[in-house]
């Protein structure tokens, strides 16, 4: 994948939370939850993205 298109990827996601911080009345500990879920999800899909979520996955104890 493409950096470039890895870059536009987190950008519209903190765009996307900025808006949703901002303009959506929610209670603060269900922003802070949802902004966690996001975050989480940003970073395994970018260990996905370079190949270090599997290479993790294949480890074995």
């Amino acid at each position: 994948m493409p950096l470039l298109s890895i870059l536009i990827v987190i950008i519209v996601v903190g765009v996307l939370l900025w808006i949703i911080n901002s303009f959506i009345p929610m209670d603060r500990k269900i922003k802070q939850i949802f902004n966690i879920v996001v975050v989480i999800a940003l970073v395994i899909w970018l260990l996905k993205a370079f190949g270090v979520f599997t290479y993790l996955t294949n480890i074995q104890i």
